[in-house]
């Protein structure tokens, strides 16, 4: 996904900006050996390996590519999908794999070309990788400005367990903040995979009772 127009009231605009400069300071080399790292730290999520309906997303701005990730999922018979905005600016999921055409959409973004009846709700997706472009290590994520997730995921705002779809943040690791401040909207993320580590954001399992 890509950024919206930023209000300048917007309170968290000059750390999108100082984010996306870290992010366009990548080199080719340094982007094409995270999108390596970051199959391997998704793939250590249980539910990654076994939930048949995943979405992702086509990577613009420079965005960490998910690319490497279409193998796996093939060899496991999982599906994979892409975000499409509907004109309510909420996420509806298109069943993708390489050599489907995808056409940009209004924001120049490029989605999967599909007949309605394929489309996804959100409910409908098991597993959503999200773009960011900043995250803490208290599952917050700030996004593009858009909104887009926040909106069509807002079911699971007031989840105290990990709920369906299991949302799992993807960036690079420079990408970390200390802290993002929550805004009423937000809705949190799971887990923060980056090129070296994952980061599990789920409520710790009580014991049983002996």
């Amino acid at each position: 996904m890509t950024e919206s127009t930023i209000s300048p009231a917007d309170p968290r605009a000059a750390l999108r900006r100082d984010l996306r400069a870290r992010r366009a300071a990548l080199s080719p080399r340094e982007r094409l050996a995270a999108a390596e790292g970051v199959v391997a730290q998704l793939e250590r999520i249980p539910e990654f390996l076994t939930d048949r309906r995943i979405a992702g997303y086509w990577a613009t701005g420079g965005e960490l590519p998910l690319l490497g990730l279409m193998p796996g999922l093939r060899a496991r018979g999982q599906q994979y999908h892409l975000p499409v905005v509907d004109a309510d600016k909420r996420l509806r999921f298109a069943p993708w794999r390489p050599g489907i055409e995808v056409v940009p959409n209004r924001y120049g973004i490029p989605e999967p070309v599909c007949a309605e009846v394929e489309l996804r709700r959100p409910h409908d997706i098991e597993l959503v990788l999200v773009p960011l472009l900043g995250f803490d290590r208290r599952g917050g994520r700030l996004g593009f400005g858009g909104g887009y997730y926040d909106r069509s995921f807002a079911f699971l705002r007031d989840r105290e367990e990990v709920g369906k779809p299991v949302l799992v943040g993807v960036g690079y690791a420079l990408q970390e903040v200390d802290a993002i401040e929550a805004m009423p909207w937000d809705v949190r993320l799971d887990y923060v995979a980056t090129e070296g580590e994952l980061i599990d954001l789920t409520p710790p399992v009580e014991p049983l009772a002996g």
